[in-house]
């Protein structure tokens, strides 16, 4: 078991190329992180970092207190999954996971201990004596995680073990590790650009773009709090709301506007010091489509709230039903490669299956505003939650 500090570190390469920046983080015994982020910023590298398969540039990373800069992968007590399995495919699934204690002369009986046991954790006893070749992605990936439980490492390191399986399977072997996690009680850190694997396993969460730790905090506190827009963006699907909106004070309380269209901010909200400095100017409303909604209930209790949308397109999702909605004048903010891709103008209402709304029909909405956020236009942090 590890307790795990990462000060200061940078990876630079040739050329002025600073793969990651002024990384700081503490990682506490027996916890489970996630490093979560678009594709290029950085996440994959630090975890290579921490496994010593990448030189830290500067900075010090220290296992247990122990500084482990200049420490040989081999010696850090980690073990690595990978997102191809890395399987040697002559050799059965019980060589394939006592190769490695094979090499550090770790006597048979508790090879064979420990890979049965193993076995049992993934319920793969039965697959012990096939080769990789007779087995789907999923059991291949439960004897790469086999291989990596029996040597019975500090550390876990996951890189993206399951971009590779099906959405089905990986849905599954989301809970499987987590199980496991939560049976071995060892320290993992896992790397995933899918933020669903993110929210649904992670104790704690690192957020990062272009090199840049965003934000570090819980799965529901990212959701609730985030720092920025960028965090905003890259967690729920579907991803948040951005519309350029005018704050204003008036007598009976705080308004935001955008287009034509006018939501009342709830008193709590309306009284949060923070908003003083941008009464009279633009700021950003981020709203999450499950805070839209088109049931009569809601617009009889939210009528200060309501406005009119034409639908533009439903997609039926089973349980729910995403509407995609034009609002007069409506702008919404472009944030850049909050997802890897640009924001269409649509807002994307999530709304309840018994839903009558279908593409041209115009409709009401009511949005909550008890739980919206503004952000600084220019600075994109976030004013109130």
């Amino acid at each position: 078991m590890a307790s795990l500090s990462l000060k200061h570190i940078y990876k630079k390469y040739p050329g002025g190329v600073t793969a990651v920046s002024d990384f700081n983080l503490e990682i506490e015994d027996k916890e489970f992180v996630i490093f979560v982020g678009p594709s290029g910023c950085g996440k994959s590298t630090t975890l290579r970092m921490i496994a010593g398969l990448e030189e830290i540039t500067e900075g010090e990373l220290r296992i247990d207190g122990t500084l482990v800069n200049d420490v040989a992968p081999k010696d850090r007590d980690i073990a690595m999954v990978f997102q191809n399995y890395a399987l040697y495919p002559h050799m059965t699934v019980y060589e394939n996971m006592a190769f490695g204690l094979k090499l550090r002369k770790v006597p048979k009986e508790t090879i064979k201990r420990r890979v049965e046991a193993a076995a049992k954790i993934l319920g793969i006893e039965a697959l012990l004596d096939r080769k990789p070749k007779a087995m789907s992605g999923g059991q291949k990936q439960r004897v790469a995680l086999g291989r990596a439980i029996v040597r019975e490492p500090k550390v876990f390191l996951l890189d993206e073990p399951l971009s590779n399986l099906d959405a089905k399977l990986r849905a599954a072997m989301r809970t499987e590790i987590t199980k496991i996690h939560q049976t071995i009680g060892t320290t993992f850190i896992y790397v995933t650009h899918d933020q669903v694997e993110a929210m649904t396993m992670a104790t704690r969460i690192v957020v990062m773009k272009d090199g840049l730790i965003q934000q570090v905090d819980t799965p529901q506190n990212l959701y609730d709090k985030p720092v920025n827009i960028f965090v905003a963006g890259f967690i729920g699907t579907p991803q948040m709301n951005f519309l350029v909106s005018t704050l204003d004070k008036k007598e009976d309380g705080a308004y935001i506007t955008f287009g034509t269209n006018t939501i009342k901010l709830p008193a709590e909200k309306a009284n949060d010091p923070a908003l003083e400095p941008y009464f009279g100017k633009e700021v950003i409303a981020g709203i999450r489509p499950e805070l839209i909604h088109d049931e009569p209930i809601y617009l009889s209790s939210m009528s200060d709230n309501v406005i009119e949308a034409n639908v533009d397109v439903t997609e039926l999702m089973g349980a729910e039903i995403y509407l995609y909605l034009a609002v007069d004048g409506a702008e919404a903010f472009n944030v850049e490669a909050s997802k890897g891709e640009n924001v269409k103008n649509d807002i994307i209402a999530r709304v309840s299956s018994r839903s009558q709304a279908r593409a041209g029909d115009r409709i009401q909405i009511a949005i909550d505003s008890s739980r919206i956020h503004l952000f600084d236009k220019d600075t994109q942090r976030y004013i109130i939650h």
